[in-house]
Formats: C-alpha cells, sequence, structure tokens
C-alpha cells in the first residue's frame, strides 16, 4: 500500500497516512473525514547505502517508522 499525504480541512494538521487509494481518509488527530491529499514528492536516488540508512535510522527516531519492516525498526538506534 502507498503512502499518501493528507491536511485535514477541519483542523489543518497534515498526515501521512498508508493506505489503498480507495480507501477514504480520516484524519488521525481530529477524525475529520474533509482530507484533501497533497502532491507528492519524488525521493531523490540515493547513491550511498550510508547516507540511505542514516536518513532512514533518522526517520525512524522521529516515529517515522511505519513503512519499515520489524527486523529494520530494531537495527535503529534510539
Amino acid at each position: 500500500m502507498p503512502l499518501y499525504s493528507y491536511k485535514c480541512a477541519d483542523c489543518g494538521k497534515e498526515s501521512e497516512l498508508l493506505m489503498r487509494s480507495d480507501d477514504k481518509a480520516v484524519c488521525p488527530a481530529c477524525g475529520g473525514e474533509k482530507m484533501e491529499r497533497l502532491p507528492s514528492w519524488l525521493a531523490p536516488e540515493l547513491k550511498s547505502d550510508a547516507i540511505r540508512k542514516s536518513w532512514r535510522a533518522a526517520a525512524a527516531r522521529e516515529g517515522d517508522a511505519s513503512n519499515f519492516s520489524k527486523a529494520e525498526r530494531n537495527t535503529f538506534k534510539k
């Protein structure tokens, strides 16, 4: 399932939701259903495994671990 970015029209919070394209988006902050899908940004192609791993580890420390496997999450330092 792809990761989509949305902005809630009710509370203004931006969220990334892992969902099918035909699912109805619901705001995790307020429960509102007026979600506007935001444009997606292309990820740059990373030529260095060290850079890729450091960026993914930083995302995991910040709480963005939803698209990592359990084995990958266990490798990141807290």
